[in-house]
């Protein structure tokens, strides 16, 4: 099979066409700012492979300097409702834009979590089960008796976040029924829909997926250790608060059968170019999906990167070659 690297081999050839390519960063979720060092960190990627890079930020200024000076193809660094929900990459096919990643129909069910586990468990994919419960419902059902229903359904502990949103914004691990509704409350600040789920204790990992030219391939698990046991968004983005293992501890068996559930939630969610798959492996070694982003963090203490380097790949080679098979792909269509 040989190495990750070998298998997965990124040719100077790949990146060295004459193309100019957009990065978009920023936005106005309550991610901007990992955007913004996202989008840096890709501008900087793709310039010291001598790619000619610009970053723009998704706002007014943004169509009218495409319609003026169209890229050859665009980087999408944006995180939230403004990289991930489909609608950015809807507008960019109506430019004749490329960009690296899904199309907007596949952005839109993976964005939407409870979409994309319905999807995922069609699929003979395992996910934990689940109740998705939008604000106006919780209210008009009584709240008291909505959530001693879950209770009862899906027993303690339980994963309450956001059913649209990421990088851990509303999520909390409620192990007493007292909790629930605070942090029903602490989720609702974040999107008007809750999914609650069943937690599943064990390992979490991030499988990067991603699409050089000959396939979906699986670099190397990363393994997410967080100080005060739960991936929030400080434990994300502070540097200290968590530890990372790449590749994760995981035996060869059990890696081997994360990789293969990763894959499968990137195919059945229709993703192309690269996607990242959250995981928790239980303790029987069984993996369960949890999400899947199609517009990984690409900063300093984000899991693809990591990924990529485990892989002893060049970041920036990299996504070199994914912009160069997103332009090719308008001038195929």
């Amino acid at each position: 099979m040989g190495t990750t690297a070998e298998r997965l081999l990124v040719t100077d050839s790949a990146v060295s066409a004459d193309l100019r390519v957009v990065v978009l960063a920023g936005g106005l979720s309550y991610e901007r700012d990992v955007s913004l060092r996202s989008g840096r960190r890709v501008l900087d990627a793709l310039r010291a492979v001598g790619m000619e890079a610009e970053l723009r930020d998704a706002d007014v200024a943004l169509l009218p300097a495409l319609a003026v000076d169209p890229p050859d193809a665009v980087v999408i660094a944006l995180h939230g409702a403004t990289g991930e929900d489909g609608s950015l990459r809807g507008v960019l096919d109506l430019c004749d834009i490329p960009y690296v990643g899904c199309d907007a129909r596949a952005s839109r069910v993976a964005w939407d979590k409870p979409s994309a586990k319905a999807v995922l468990r069609e699929a003979g994919i395992p996910t934990p089960d689940w109740v998705a419960l939008p604000h106006d419902r919780f209210s008009e059902l009584g709240a008291v008796a909505v959530l001693d229903r879950i209770v009862d359904r899906l027993g303690l502990p339980l994963m309450v976040k956001p059913a649209q949103g990421g990088s851990g914004l509303g999520g909390a691990v409620v192990r007493d029924a007292t909790a629930l509704p605070a942090a029903m409350v602490g989720c609702f600040a974040y999107d008007s829909t809750a999914l609650v789920e069943r937690y599943v204790p064990g390992m979490d990992v991030a499988v990067s997926v991603v699409d050089l030219g000959n396939g979906p391939q699986a670099l190397p698990p990363v393994e997410i250790v967080p100080r005060n046991g739960v991936y929030d968004y400080a434990a994300r983005y502070t540097a200290g608060r968590t530890t990372w293992h790449a590749p994760a501890r995981l035996d060869p068996e059990v890696a081997a059968t994360v990789a293969d559930v990763a894959l499968a939630a990137h195919t059945a969610l229709g993703l192309r170019d690269l996607s990242r798959v959250d995981v928790i492996v239980d303790a029987a070694g069984q993996p369960h999906v949890l999400e899947v982003n199609v517009s990984p963090g690409m900063t300093e203490t984000s899991l693809l990167p990591l990924a990529v380097q485990a892989a002893g790949l060049d970041f920036g080679r990299l996504l070199g070659t994914l912009v160069v098979r997103a332009a090719a792909r308008l001038a195929t269509s």
